[in-house]
């Protein structure tokens, strides 16, 4: 495991800068309408075409491959006789690594820190998490005036991207190649600004710079980690944050809030496990209930939040609404 340190990176200028294009109503803004329909011309290819990871075996094989015109981002499947060829990149030397590492800082010093949120790319625009999450950003963001950073994939990621573009906040992202869910080789989000966000090739240098997102060194450094309901890759980023968080190895001069966002009791078993962990003795007492706060609802996490950074009741304006009765037991994705 590795942990971002604080000391490789700091904040450029005062405030937060806007993400060019995103922000607020000067006549280079990007309103969530306009972010919707704008064609974007993507950049370079994070690595070369050429290196591409053969995998031999017999009988054919579907090859996941970026369509020819750079504007469309539906998959192909391409049968190949006698091997396979998969879009991950080859690690050519450590160097690589340190210097995607590098890619991600100094994307976050220039966006500025703020919010993480980590959840499912598979949960569809129509799901009541969804909405709740679109909500939770776009008042999170309003709160503590800070960039929201995502995954830049599908799912809870674009609706923590759609709240904050409602709330005219600037938004970040560390994007990879292939999301569960999709499945998908293009590197491309479909309408953020290619300055908005980096295409990883590497899962190590992705977690770097979502981690970095959240570092304080200031008290006027105003960031959070929400986990979202997800599966194996929320997982994975949710306990590893947590394990930085307990070695204190996460890199922050100040305590970070993270909140685990429990819709639908989603996590409940998971926090029985965590429970369960605690007798068997593999769990120290209140260990977990330390890292984290386990919040049922938006307004309860809005809540902890403010009181977390002091703000005044006068400005706590957010505007949330009444959980959902309907309660949900799947994301029905085929």
């Amino acid at each position: 495991m590795e942990a971002a340190t604080a000391s490789s990176l700091g904040r450029s200028g005062a405030g937060l800068r806007s993400v060019p294009g995103l922000a607020r109503s000067s006549s280079s803004s990007l309103t969530l309408r306009d972010a919707r329909r704008r064609s974007l011309t993507p950049p370079h290819l994070p690595w070369p075409a050429s290196r591409l990871v053969r995998t031999s075996g017999a009988g054919s094989l579907s090859v996941v491959a970026a369509a020819a015109n750079p504007h469309n981002h539906q998959q192909q499947q391409l049968g190949v006789e006698g091997m396979g060829v998969a879009m991950e990149p080859e690690r050519g030397s450590p160097g690589e690594v340190r210097e995607e590492i590098a890619r991600c800082y100094e994307l976050v010093r220039r966006l500025g820190r703020g919010a993480v949120y980590l959840g499912s790319s598979r949960v569809p625009p129509t799901h009541p998490h969804y909405h709740q999450t679109a909500e939770l950003a776009r008042e999170t963001s309003k709160l503590l005036d800070c960039t929201t950073w995502t995954g830049a994939g599908p799912g809870l990621m674009d609706a923590a991207i759609q709240g904050a573009l409602q709330a005219e906040k600037p938004v970040g992202g560390f994007k990879i190649g292939k999301e569960a869910g999709e499945w998908t080789a293009s590197n491309f989000h479909p309408y953020l600004p290619p300055e908005s966000y980096l295409t990883c090739r590497f899962f190590s240098a992705r977690k770097h710079g979502l981690v970095d997102a959240v570092v304080r060194n200031s008290s006027t450094d105003k960031t959070a980690i929400v986990a979202l309901p997800g599966g194996i890759g929320t997982l994975d980023e949710v306990f590893e944050i947590m394990a930085l968080i307990q070695l204190e190895r996460i890199g922050s001069a100040l305590p970070v809030p993270f909140l685990l966002m429990n819709y639908d009791s989603y996590y409940s078993k998971l926090l029985e496990f965590l429970n369960d962990s605690t007798e068997w003795g593999t769990v120290a007492p209140g260990e977990v209930a330390s890292l984290w706060k386990v919040c049922n609802g938006n307004h309860e996490a809005l809540e902890y939040l403010a009181q977390f950074y002091n703000v005044p009741a006068g400005q706590r304006n957010y505007h949330t609404s009444p959980p959902s009765k309907e309660h949900v037991t799947s994301y029905n994705v085929s």
